[in-house]
C-alpha cells in the first residue's frame, strides 16, 4: 500500500521536496487553523459543515485492526518527510529525518497516536493520499468502493480521508482480514493434519520394518552365538593341549639349562688353560724379539762402519780430482715449458674445447696477459638483434666484470670508419675502448696493437674472423673464437 501511494505521486512529478513547496491554498489554512480540528474547514475549502457534522459522529466500536493500521502507518510515514516542520505534531518532529521504512519501523506507535489524536495532521496525510491516489479517494469520497481495490487499502485510504461510512469500511476490512486469517488458520492446520498423518504412516511402516529388522539381527545373534560356543569349546581343547605341551617344554627348558651350566664350566676351564698358555707363548715372543734386537745391534753396527768408510773414500777422491759440486739435475735436460716463460700457445692445447669458459680462465691467469677484443665481431655473435649502442653498452658492462675479476689488461676495438660524428660514451673502469680511424678497419688496428706489444707478452685475441685469427697467430698472439667469450660472460 505505501508503494502504491508512492508510485503515482512521482508519476505526477510530486517529490517529497516538492511538498514543502505546495501552493499557499494547502499551506494557508494551516497557519490559520486553530486547534481542535478547525483545519479540517480549511483544507477542504468550503465543505458543507454537516457533512464534517456526521463524519464526526462516526467512531469505530473496536480497535483499528492490525492490517489497516499497517497500511496507516506507511502512508503515513511516506508523507511526513514532505510536511513542514512547524505543521507536525511534537511527537513525531524527532522522526523526520528517519527514511520512510525506518520510521514505520520506529515511529509506528507515534504516527498512529498523531493521526487519532491530531485531525490537523491526518488532514494533512489524507490530502497527500489524495494526490497519491486520487481515482480511489474520488470513490470514496462519491460513496462508491472500487471492487479491484484491495480493501486494506481502501479502510486505510477511508480512516484517513473519513469519508461518510468509513467506520464500516474500516470494520469489513478487518472482518475480511479475520476471516482470511481464519481460513488461512484453517487450511494450514489441515495441512497440517495430512503431514502429520503421511508422518505417522511413515512412522508405523519404519517400524513394522525396523521390528523385521530387528528379529532377523536377533537369529543372526543367535546363530553367531551358537557358533561362538562352539569355538569356545575347541579353544578350551586347544588350551589344555597347549597347557600340556607348556609343562613339556618348561621340562626340557630346565634340562637344557643344566647342559648349558655343564658346558659353560668347562668352557670356562678350558678358557683359562687357554690364556695360561698364551701368556707363556708371549713371554717366549718377547724373549725373541730381545734376542734378535740384539743380534740386529751387531750388524748395524758393522755396517755403519763400512758406509763410513766408503764416505771417507769417496770424499778424498773428489778433493784429490778437485771436482766441483754438480748443479745440473737430469730433469733439467728435458725438454718442456718453464712457467715463468709459459705463452697463451702452451695453455689448454689438448685438454679443454676451444669454446670452454675454462679455457679463457686459464689464458687470463698467465700473468701480464693482453686480451684484445674484436668488438662488433662479439656482439653481432652474441646479439645481433640489439642497435649498436646496446650491443657496446651490454659488451663493455660484461669485460668490466671480467677484468675486474682476473685483472688482466683488456682493449676492446670497434670498427669505426663508418662513423658520421664521434661517439660520446664513458669507458668503462678497467676497459680500453679505441675505434678505428677513418680508412681504417677494426681488424687493421687489432694487428697494430698486436704488434706493438713488446716480444714475448701474453696477447689473447678474440675474433671469429679467420684473416684476424691468422694475422695476430703470425705476430705471436693466441687468437679464441668470439663465442669463447660469449660463454665466459654469461657463467656468473
Amino acid at each position: 500500500m505505501v508503494d502504491a501511494a508512492r508510485e503515482p505521486a512521482e508519476a505526477q512529478g510530486l517529490q517529497p521536496a516538492a511538498d514543502a513547496q505546495a501552493p499557499a491554498a494547502d499551506t494557508a489554512p494551516s497557519e490559520s487553523s486553530a486547534p481542535g480540528g478547525a483545519a479540517d474547514s480549511g483544507e477542504r475549502g468550503g465543505t458543507d459543515g454537516s457533512a464534517e457534522a456526521e463524519q464526526a459522529v462516526e467512531k469505530l466500536d473496536r480497535p483499528l485492526p492490525e492490517g489497516v493500521r499497517r497500511r496507516v502507518v506507511g502512508l503515513a510515514s511516506d508523507a511526513l518527510g514532505g510536511l513542514p516542520q512547524g505543521e507536525l505534531p511534537q511527537s513525531l518532529r524527532q522522526y523526520v529525518k528517519f527514511t520512510p521504512a525506518r520510521r514505520a519501523k520506529y515511529a509506528a506507535t507515534a504516527l498512529a497516536a498523531a493521526l487519532e489524536a491530531e485531525p490537523a495532521f491526518r488532514v494533512r496525510i489524507a490530502e497527500r493520499l489524495r494526490l497519491g491516489q486520487p481515482d480511489l479517494v474520488k470513490a470514496l469520497e462519491s460513496g462508491s468502493v472500487p471492487g479491484a481495490a484491495d480493501p486494506m487499502d481502501v479502510a486505510a485510504a477511508a480512516y484517513l480521508v473519513r469519508s461518510a461510512g468509513w467506520s464500516r469500511l474500516v470494520a469489513e476490512a478487518g472482518e475480511e482480514a479475520e476471516r482470511a486469517g481464519a481460513e488461512g488458520v484453517a487450511a494450514e492446520a489441515a495441512r497440517l493434519v495430512e503431514k502429520l498423518q503421511a508422518e505417522l504412516a511413515e512412522l508405523r511402516a519404519a517400524a513394522r520394518a525396523d521390528l523385521d529388522r530387528q528379529r532377523a539381527e536377533s537369529e543372526d545373534v543367535r546363530r553367531e552365538a551358537e557358533s561362538l560356543r562352539k569355538k569356545v569349546r575347541s579353544l578350551e581343547s586347544d588350551t589344555r593341549r597347549a597347557q600340556a605341551e607348556t609343562r613339556r617344554l618348561a621340562g626340557e627348558l630346565e634340562a637344557a639349562k643344566a647342559q648349558a651350566a655343564a658346558e659353560r664350566g668347562a668352557a670356562e676351564t678350558e678358557a683359562r688353560r687357554l690364556r695360561h698358555r698364551v701368556g707363556e707363548l708371549e713371554t717366549a715372543a718377547e724373549q725373541g724379539r730381545r734376542s734378535a734386537r740384539e743380534g740386529r745391534s751387531v750388524e748395524d753396527m758393522r755396517l755403519r762402519l763400512l758406509l763410513d768408510t766408503v764416505l771417507q773414500s769417496a770424499q778424498g777422491l773428489q778433493r784429490e780430482l778437485a771436482l766441483p759440486v754438480s748443479q745440473i739435475r737430469p730433469a733439467d735436460l728435458v725438454e718442456a715449458v718453464v712457467p715463468g716463460s709459459a705463452s697463451p700457445h702452451d695453455v689448454a692445447r689438448r685438454g679443454l674445447a676451444d669454446d670452454d669458459p675454462a679455457l679463457l680462465d686459464q689464458l687470463l691467469a698467465i700473468p701480464q696477459v693482453h686480451l684484445v677484443v674484436d668488438g662488433y665481431n662479439v656482439t653481432k655473435t652474441g646479439y645481433p638483434a640489439l642497435p649498436l649502442e646496446q650491443q657496446r653498452i651490454r659488451l663493455l658492462g660484461g669485460l668490466a666484470m671480467l677484468a675486474q675479476r682476473t685483472q688482466a689488461e683488456v682493449t676492446c676495438v670497434f670498427d669505426g670508419q663508418d662513423l658520421d660524428v664521434p661517439v660520446i660514451m664513458a669507458p668503462p673502469r678497467g676497459v680500453r675502448v679505441r675505434f678505428s680511424r677513418t680508412g681504417e678497419t677494426a681488424d687493421e688496428l687489432i694487428r697494430r696493437l698486436v704488434r706493438a706489444e713488446p716480444q714475448g707478452r701474453p696477447v689473447v685475441v678474440v675474433s671469429t674472423d679467420r684473416e684476424v685469427a691468422e694475422g695476430v697467430r703470425k705476430a705471436g698472439a693466441r687468437p679464441v673464437a668470439s663465442v669463447l667469450l660469449l660463454n665466459r660472460l654469461a657463467r656468473p
